[in-house]
């Protein structure tokens, strides 16, 4: 039983020490969002003058004209969310930085009629002790 519960202790520990590897970061070390389902199209989060600006990028990590694409986001709490207003800029897309601690659920379309993409980022400021950078971009446990 103490092997049993030793081990379960030591699993979920390695768990937590190890819990934003797989973050993956883009050209400009922003945090990438899966805009795809076969990983062809991208987001990359960034953080600049007071706004998260979403970079499109395809399947080489190049940034995509944005053209017919659309972007709705929702932030907010689960008891109330809000519509976040989002401008379309030439590369992508730019939208108020969120309160410490939101989810934004962003909803990615290429075309009007497509098959809307949902992605989430927890925008969590709290600074990783490792490297520094905020948890919603840290990338400590990625593979280099």
């Amino acid at each position: 039983m103490k092997t049993k519960l030793t081990t379960l202790i030591l699993a979920f520990t390695a768990g937590l020490a190890f819990g934003h590897e797989g973050i993956e970061l883009g050209p400009n070390k922003g945090r990438i969002v899966e805009f795809s389902d076969n990983e062809t199209m991208h987001g990359e989060v960034t953080e600049k003058d007071g706004k998260l600006h979403i970079a499109v990028l395809d399947k080489d990590m190049k940034p995509v004209e944005v053209e017919a694409q659309s972007l709705a986001v929702t932030g907010g709490t689960r008891e109330k969310p809000v519509k976040v207003e989002i401008t379309k800029v030439a590369g992508g897309f730019t939208l108020p930085v969120p309160a410490d601690g939101e989810w934004l659920i962003m909803q990615y379309k290429e075309t009007p009629d497509a098959k809307a993409i949902i992605a989430r980022l927890n925008y969590n400021t709290k600074k990783c002790d490792p490297c520094g950078q905020p948890e919603w971009r840290c990338a400590c446990g990625e593979k280099k």
